[in-house]
């Protein structure tokens, strides 16, 4: 197979992540003989600093024309104060839309040797198996107007909730679609007890479910929810939910895997690249010092294989590999260990390489 995967690295620990998720693919390609080029492009606050915004035209063709984008993280406090429009984050934002990304996956799946980092007591390997489908491109972050603005001597923001009915019944498809193929239990996560949107997505979701008669369906309020992803995480499947609540949900539940780090992710539509990133965020306070985990950026590099590329057996490669680099304790300072982002790099390329040899037998890197 050929593809073209375009590479957007950003800021932070973005490169870092990013360069060694560049390298496994390429490792792929060498293993299972298929040929991926890649095209790098500033984005987010470093492509401010250069072009003066975050998503330049060029890089947004190159995007649109690619079979893939990898992405790495945005933003950080150097840019903190520039223009609405103009912050890094809004790259990412402008780019999820102008593609037509409207749903996000985010699986968690605890690996059983890190359970004793997690907070949350009683995960293991097994016990939680959880897909986060998080609608990408409504709700509060794209909502108009917006804005803050003096009125009668005092400052006064102004965000909009909006959504519409085909933007909820398009992202609740896919969820449904994906239940299907795992326990066949959708929860939909939403305000129905105060906001009018969250009663509108009850009422599309149902209408949705209908055509699913095979799949469950349950409501949860966002606060409930919440409570149940620490006390009851293991009673999820499908979690469905809109922009901004999939946001926060997603955080507290990386909790389960031992580390933010280890939560890669997916952006789909319905035609042309999909977007693949870890959840993470830029981390510059340990940006250059070459101890970022690189597993999630790693993990959002099999799905792309899977979900872009239709590649599963090698999308199950990679996460063979990673899977045997934790299972090693090859662990980065997130986890409690003492690897860089280079030696886990390695470890990875060396399972990945090597599948049958054991990191304590000889030839494997220390």
């Amino acid at each position: 197979m050929r593809a073209r995967i375009a590479v957007l690295a950003g800021d932070g620990i973005g490169p870092e992540v990013t360069r060694v998720s560049v390298r496994v693919l390429e490792a792929v390609a060498r293993r299972f003989q298929h040929s991926f080029s890649f095209s790098e492009f500033p984005f987010g606050g470093a492509s401010i600093d250069l072009h003066g915004v975050p998503l330049t035209e060029e890089t947004f063709s190159v995007c649109a024309g690619s079979d893939a984008i990898l992405l790495g993280a945005v933003g950080g406090p150097k840019w903190g104060e520039v223009a609405l429009g103009r912050r890094p984050e809004e790259g990412l934002l402008t780019l999820r839309k102008r593609l037509g990304l409207f749903a996000n996956l985010r699986p968690i799946r605890p690996y059983g040797v890190l359970a004793g980092l997690s907070p949350v007591r009683g995960v293991s390997a097994g016990s939680v198996d959880l897909l986060v489908v998080r609608e990408l491109t409504g709700g509060l972050y794209f909502g108009e107007p917006r804005y803050t603005r003096e009125e009668e001597g005092e400052l006064r923001a102004v965000d909009t909730l909006v959504y519409t009915a085909g933007e909820i019944r398009r992202v609740s498809e896919l969820a449904f679609r994906l239940a299907r193929a795992r326990r066949r239990k959708v929860t939909l996560v939403d305000k129905a007890n105060v906001l009018e949107t969250s009663r509108l997505w009850r009422k599309v979701v149902r209408e949705v479910s209908q055509r699913y008669p095979d799949i469950g369906l349950d409501h949860m309020l966002v606060d409930t929810a919440a409570m149940r992803l620490i006390t009851a995480p293991e009673s999820f499947d499908v979690l469905l939910t809109e922009n901004m609540f999939g946001d926060i949900l997603t955080d507290e539940a990386s909790v389960l895997t031992g580390s933010l780090g280890m939560v890669p992710s997916a952006s789909l539509g319905d035609g042309g690249p999909g977007l693949y990133e870890p959840i993470h965020g830029s981390a510059p306070d340990i940006a250059g010092k070459g101890i970022a985990n690189p597993v999630g950026s790693v993990l959002s590099a099999a799905m792309l294989l899977r979900h872009s590329l239709g590649l599963e057996h090698e999308a199950g490669a990679v996460e063979g590999a990673v899977e045997r680099m934790i299972a090693e304790r090859h662990w980065t300072p997130d986890l409690g260990g003492s690897a860089t982002t280079r030696s886990a790099e390695e470890r990875i390329l060396f399972a990945l390489e090597h599948p049958g040899v054991m990191a304590h037998e000889k030839g494997a890197p220390a």
